[in-house]
């Protein structure tokens, strides 16, 4: 049985069997990148739904704040999305992430109600915290 490969660019290529064997894994591979990405793309989606109700704002917001928290605490935006769906469900959210998140929802929010981010944790329109 001969195999070819296909292309838009080249006419049929006849595969030997360590090129075949070669095209099956590069194949392998990115079957489980894009999987990794679908599965990342979830979780980061889900921590904006997370983002617009604990910061009551829009989507594309959330989004804007998800990625400052990322790039201000220097950790992964997958990452950080996982810890907000953790806190989300009653976890806790590490203190720099919990900050920059608490300043973001203040930046992409102005002009409306503190945003609450921890029990007795209030972050009002100008920035500052305190219990209230």
């Amino acid at each position: 049985m001969a195999f070819f490969a296909l292309s838009r660019h080249e006419p049929l290529v006849l595969l030997s069997a360590t090129e075949l064997a070669s095209e099956y894994h590069r194949l392998q591979e990115e079957n489980r990148q894009l999987q990794r990405a679908v599965t990342s793309h979830a979780v980061i989606d889900q921590a904006i739904g997370a983002v617009v109700v604990l910061g009551r704002m829009a989507p594309e917001e959330a989004w804007r704040a998800l990625r400052d928290v990322s790039q201000r605490t220097n950790v992964k935006l997958r990452t950080v999305a996982e810890h907000i769906l953790a806190y989300a469900q009653g976890g806790t959210l590490p203190d720099p992430e919990r900050t920059e998140l608490a300043k973001a929802i203040v930046s992409y929010r102005r002009g409306e109600e503190p945003a609450v981010l921890d029990e007795g944790l209030h972050v009002s329109a100008d920035g500052d915290r305190g219990a209230h």
